[in-house]
């Protein structure tokens, strides 16, 4: 494996924003699970990034870095606090070098659409910011969440104040934040969590800003459904999606949650579902594979929350499908490094896979198929372009 990580040598310390999508040669692992804050995870972290690298993986998506109210990361408080749930910020940084030294990208899960208060402010709530970094007062947090600046820009997360993005000085502190992940703590990569809270827009501005070398929204929303299950047309899902990405620049790529959906019902034996009407993929890999992070579980999906969790007994066949396809394939921790060494070994034969193809169609062009022989993962190995 040594040989594909020299390939990506090259990259790993440009600023080009727009390189990576464009390269095409991704393979993210999301090093984390639901219930990773209760076990020294970045010390844990240290010692696997000798296998994250050798496996192929090109960035590691982290937790979020910042100190939180809950112990997940997900309620952040003191943004420019280091000294999470998942260990010191000394730990962190000793994490983050030893990746680079291996080449393998830090990608910083951006919790941005919310941020708990640390004093009641407006309408008793928790929306003021006092003796902490960056101290917002309650125009910072959007009117609809109890808070005195203007109504938000996407959906609500109820609960807890919502930032509001058209504020000015709301959007410097957050772009000197971001790019101090960037440029001083070591992060390259970013994913927006919960990206369906504020407009795309702000996105925009914000990689523009910080100059990530790769990023990723999380737009997350319902399938479509029948009083039968899921329907098999869902244009209008991926097409939300598609749309995002377009609002970003085009300089995002987002998480495919069509194709979870859709794949989770396929390998149950409905493997028609895995072609649209017009033959092509039916998620947004099919229609925009250089933006379309592909997978089968996260934190929220699997883990212990298990919202919509993939089919156990169908994982390998999933991963065959996600690393054999178009896309930017991501792999779940639990699965990679919780699931025996089995399962460990035949996801990173599969990665293998994932950079032939690379490979293949660089020399030979984007239409190919692969026979089964070549390696008795591969039963779904078929690109479309």
């Amino acid at each position: 494996m040594g040989y594909y990580n020299n390939v990506f040598d090259e990259c790993n310390d440009q600023t080009d924003i727009g390189r990576v999508i464009r390269d095409g040669r991704e393979v993210i692992l999301q090093a984390y699970n639901w219930e990773s804050h209760k076990y020294d995870w970045w010390r844990n972290l240290d010692g696997k990034v000798p296998d994250i690298a050798k496996s192929g993986f090109t960035s590691a998506w982290l937790p979020p870095p910042s100190q939180s109210l809950a112990p997940e990361g997900y309620l952040p408080q003191d943004l420019y606090s280091l000294n999470s749930a998942y260990g010191s910020e000394h730990l962190l940084k000793s994490l983050l070098r030893k990746m680079k030294q291996y080449k393998v990208r830090a990608m910083a899960d951006i919790v941005i659409n919310h941020r708990v208060g640390t004093t009641r402010g407006h309408g008793g709530m928790y929306n003021r910011y006092d003796g902490i970094s960056l101290p917002w007062d309650e125009h910072a947090v959007t009117s609809c969440t109890g808070g005195l600046g203007n109504r938000s820009t996407g959906d609500n997360f109820n609960g807890v104040p919502n930032v509001d993005h058209t504020q000015h000085f709301v959007r410097k502190d957050i772009i000197g934040w971001l790019r101090w992940l960037r440029n001083t703590v070591g992060f390259q990569d970013f994913r927006f969590d919960f990206a369906r809270g504020y407009s795309a827009n702000y996105v925009k501005e914000y990689i523009g800003a910080a100059k990530p070398l790769f990023s990723v929204g999380e737009c997350w929303d319902s399938c479509n459904y029948n009083g039968h299950g899921l329907d098999y047309n869902q244009d209008s899902h991926r097409q939300r999606i598609i749309s995002w990405i377009d609002a970003t620049g085009q300089i995002s790529a987002a998480f495919d949650f069509t194709t979870k959906g859709i794949l989770q019902e396929a390998v149950k034996g409905q493997y028609w579902r895995l072609c649209d009407a017009q033959g092509k993929p039916p998620g947004v890999m099919g229609w925009w594979p250089s933006r379309a992070v592909t997978f089968l579980d996260n934190h929220d999906t699997g883990s212990t929350q298990a919202h919509w969790p993939f089919p156990s007994h169908h994982v390998m066949e999933g991963y065959a499908y996600i690393l054999t396809h178009p896309g930017i394939p991501c792999v779940f921790y639990d699965h990679f490094y919780d699931w025996g060494s089995s399962i460990h070994d035949q996801i990173v034969k599969l990665v293998f896979c994932s950079i032939s193809a690379y490979h293949w169609t660089i020399i030979h062009g984007p239409k190919f198929s692969i026979s089964s022989k070549t390696c008795p993962l591969c039963f779904f190995f078929v690109i479309i372009h």
